[in-house]
């Protein structure tokens, strides 16, 4: 198994009388995470996915949620937003009863802010859970076998079950992208036409690290734009991808409305696709490249509650700059290359802003991800 460094986060925060809340896709190991912080300590399951469950959390008055927390001091609720109006029953549980300490997960952060955000206002500790990041399986095979396992993750990712079964790894992407990307999130959306959202997914991988134009997907996919922003914003708050904006501020020539797009696992992106060929045959290396590396920023900055903003920059002149930070006055640029070494930033930028500049290559990125 491998050690996830929520877990010491959140137990830093275990019976300070507030819900603790885990957010993130399916399958990243949420369940897991939870049972590893609680391992040794009764505590109460309860699963979102079972209908008896659903129906009587849902009508319970305080009373009810006495008796069926009984003696227990931890109680765990997953896939919590498929629960009728459970802000309000944890809202009961927080103020009504003592010394119980919540833990509730779930796989969509549109649904469980939506059911929880109001009633649960200071009374809530919120974390993210991703895909196994890199200094977390570092840690967990060491230096040498994580380096001999860089084109595998670039490949089929970080998903903790895909880690974990070498081998194996086209079998578990493909039921995942089945499950999760398609059925599970066309039912939490209500959405029938899982042909759109299987159209715009891919036409998402194609295009990842370039700029994404939501009107150019549209008339791909046969939609409105409207359509493609609602099922973009969709999956961003499925942690299925994300997006990163261009930076500007305000001088001339500078790109200030675009977006690109990025997906927070280069395996799913990969199944959509239907490519997993290894580097020296593929077309798109850098690409995969710069995804890994700036997802696996995107977890750093989560998991450390860094106050940075992520960014890209480009003028109209198509002078670019990959991956920026903006940490209060300073402007940190990062180039990103698999392997050329030698690159400066464009004139523009250098003469416009102050902070640091640094290339990330395939023999330096531990750096940027500060292992």
């Amino acid at each position: 198994m491998i050690d996830r460094f929520l877990i010491s986060n959140i137990e830093n925060r275990l019976n300070k009388g507030k819900i603790i809340v885990l957010v993130g896709p399916r399958q990243v190991g949420k369940t897991t995470l939870v049972n590893t912080l609680l391992k040794g300590t009764p505590f109460l399951f309860l699963d979102g996915d079972d209908s008896v469950v659903v129906e009587t959390l849902s009508n319970a008055n305080t009373e009810t949620l006495k008796n069926i927390i009984g003696d227990y001091k931890y109680v765990f609720i997953d896939e919590v937003q498929r629960i009728p109006n459970i802000g309000l029953k944890l809202k009961i549980i927080v103020d009504q009863i003592k010394d119980v300490q919540v833990i509730v997960s779930g796989s969509s952060a549109f649904d469980i802010n939506h059911v929880t955000q109001e009633p649960l206002t200071g009374r809530k500790f919120e974390y993210h859970l991703y895909p196994v990041s890199w200094n977390e399986f570092e840690k967990n095979v060491g230096y040498i076998k994580a380096q001999q396992q860089l084109e595998l993750r670039l490949l089929y990712g970080m998903y903790p079950d895909v880690i974990n079964n070498l081998g194996n790894e086209y079998e578990i992407l493909k039921n995942l992208v089945s499950s999760y990307l398609y059925k599970d999130i066309l039912s939490l959306a209500g959405i029938r036409k899982s042909e759109v959202l299987e159209k715009i997914l891919q036409a998402l991988a194609f295009q990842v690290g370039s700029e994404v134009s939501y009107n150019e997907i549209a008339q791909l996919v046969g939609v409105d734009k409207n359509t493609v922003s609602n099922y973009i914003d969709l999956l961003e708050k499925s942690f299925v991808i994300f997006r990163l904006n261009s930076f500007s501020r305000n001088h001339r020539n500078e790109i200030k409305a675009n977006k690109k797009i990025y997906f927070y696992d280069n395996g799913v992106r990969n199944m959509l696709i239907g490519n997993f060929n290894f580097l020296e045959f593929r077309q798109d290396k850098g690409a995969l490249w710069e995804n890994f590396l700036i997802s696996e920023r995107m977890k750093l900055l989560s998991y450390e509650n860094r106050n940075a903003k992520p960014y890209f920059w480009r003028t109209t002149q198509q002078q670019e700059v990959d991956y920026i930070e903006v940490v209060a006055d300073d402007v940190n640029a990062f180039e990103i290359k698999w392997k050329v070494k030698k690159a400066k930033l464009p004139k523009p930028f250098s003469d416009t802003y102050t902070g640091s500049f640094t290339i990330v290559t395939a023999d330096n990125f531990r750096e940027f991800l500060k292992v």
